[in-house]
């Protein structure tokens, strides 16, 4: 039986809400060491978009200024979501179909971790 994105997933999440400046998201990218969030939305913590570290790169490269900037006008919109028990084969198909680097992985409607394409290189490389 092939393995699930549940295996390969972070499970600990960090976020941004969607009212948040591009200031704040790129603290919390450059604290967290991470290269992208999930943007929340605040009433249900529903995962709405995501924010790569890309996107901050190109609002800067823009001259705008990223504290008048809010999360929810630099995301990118529906992220793909995938069940945890979503056959990593199938995750990475998706990943090539839509053109994305993250995915944000579900228990139901409950958002349970995240997975990016450097994951899979990770266990690509364990596997070695």
């Amino acid at each position: 039986m092939e393995e699930v994105i549940s295996s390969l997933m972070q499970r600990s999440i960090c976020s941004v809400g969607m009212d948040d400046s591009a200031a704040q998201v790129e603290a919390v990218l450059a604290d967290q060491h991470l290269g992208w969030v999930p943007v929340l939305e605040p009433e249900r913590g529903e995962a709405v978009g995501v924010i790569s570290a890309l996107d901050i790169v190109a609002l800067h490269a823009q001259g705008r200024d990223a504290s008048t900037v809010n999360a929810w006008q630099l995301c990118t919109y529906k992220p793909v979501a995938v069940e945890a028990t979503t056959q990593l084969s199938r995750v990475a198909e998706l990943m090539l179909e839509r053109r994305v680097h993250h995915v944000v992985v579900k228990d139901h409607d409950k958002m349970v971790g995240v997975a990016s394409s450097l994951d899979f290189v990770r266990k690509f490389l364990a596997t070695r």
